[in-house]
């Protein structure tokens, strides 16, 4: 979501602070000598009504050639250039620090090639902590996000280099931008009633290797075999994190929305869809792929998979046929595709179909890998 920043003077009373459950329903914590009314903002991604109304009126200068601007479940804004589209993106990368630029163009990359758009130009703010940085760290930066664009035939057009205060590891903010025929673009939003839900991979690609390089030694006291813990660690490339190739393959095929889902799993970026789209969606969990490695991981340290980080997993609506044929084109090029569900009707439920029934299917806006970090 490309949301444009000004400076201003907050002054913040946190007495009555709300703390978002599973169901986006609030509990209130109280701060000794706050005033009432003003949320604790909690790790993670905004709860969806928080972000609304903090949106509301403040988008800036109007611009009639802003196709798609800031809006819940919209990852990218859109502008028209004649009849190409300008797809922004932007993401930062937090949780790791091992292969972090690498890590920055690819989940940036991911977002755009979602709206359909082809990646074509990055641009990177690199904050690296004081104390700890020598140079070889911040080159060893530089080469990934350099080795990274190549891979994608990405060129880099700028960024911002600095070691700063008040950081305890390095932070990454990328930013991408891509192209797309305005008569190809695809939104978050774009799903209809009736089309299938499909789903790329398998799910906890990226939380799995995170935890596995980032925990290493923690989860061998534990007593987790080497070798789990480098199949885990090696899911960067192999199923790999990018979704490009089949956003491709989707887009062209007539997919009608797509979405990478990252912070928040799997029930986040299914519920991120039905929300832009303004439908329900009913979901089949037991046809959604975990992979090994990241089943073992998620119960060593006690994480639900469907809201653990998974980039690398992409989520794709389309009408039947069109859905069939996607996932045969997508099978046939050696990346699974399933089908895990469909979208129902405007103001229809989200629901979550297991062995036991039928639940609610809800999400919170942390993600279950900031509990181990």
């Amino acid at each position: 979501m490309l949301v444009r920043k000004r400076r201003t003077k907050v002054s913040l009373d946190l007495s009555a602070t709300p703390v978002y459950n599973g169901d986006m329903t609030a509990t209130t914590r109280r701060i000794p000598g706050r005033g009432r009314g003003d949320p604790l903002l909690e790790p993670g991604k905004l709860p969806p009504e928080i972000l609304a109304s903090m949106l509301k009126g403040r988008t800036g200068a109007f611009d009639p050639r802003l196709r798609l601007g800031p809006r819940i479940g919209e990852d990218v804004g859109v502008v028209e250039n004649g009849d190409q589209c300008l797809v922004f993106k932007t993401d930062p990368v937090t949780f790791a620090s091992d292969r972090i630029g690498w890590y920055a163009v690819h989940v940036n990359a991911n977002d755009v090639a979602t709206s359909g758009a082809r990646p074509r130009w990055f641009q990177a703010c690199i904050l690296l902590p004081p104390g700890r940085t020598r140079r070889s760290d911040a080159e060893a930066v530089f080469e990934q996000i350099h080795k990274a664009c190549l891979s994608l035939d990405v060129a880099i057009v700028g960024g911002h280099t600095e070691v700063t205060h008040g950081l305890e590891q390095a932070v990454v903010v990328g930013s991408m931008i891509g192209e797309v025929e305005t008569r190809r673009l695809v939104t978050t939003g774009g799903a209809r009633e009736g089309d299938r839900l499909l789903l790329t991979k398998g799910i906890v690609i990226e939380g799995a290797a995170i935890l596995a390089r980032e925990r290493y030694a923690q989860l061998r006291r534990m007593g987790m075999a080497a070798a789990i813990l480098d199949r885990a660690a090696a899911y960067l490339d192999e199923p790999g994190i990018s979704v490009v190739p089949e956003a491709r393959i989707a887009a062209a095929m007539g997919a009608t929305s797509m979405h990478d889902p990252t912070e928040g799993g799997l029930r986040a970026g299914i519920m991120e869809m039905a929300l832009a789209s303004g439908l329900g969606v009913r979901v089949d969990r037991r046809r959604i792929p975990l992979l090994a490695e990241s089943r073992l991981l998620c119960q060593a340290l006690g994480l639900d998979p469907l809201g653990t980080i998974t980039s690398g997993s992409l989520l794709a609506a389309a009408g039947a046929a069109a859905a069939a044929r996607i996932c045969s084109a997508l099978n046939k090029a050696g990346i699974l595709c399933t089908d895990i569900g469909e979208f129902l009707k405007a103001g229809g439920p989200h629901e979550l179909v297991d062995a036991d029934g039928c639940h609610s299917l809800t999400y919170s806006t942390r993600d279950e890998i900031t509990r181990i970090f």
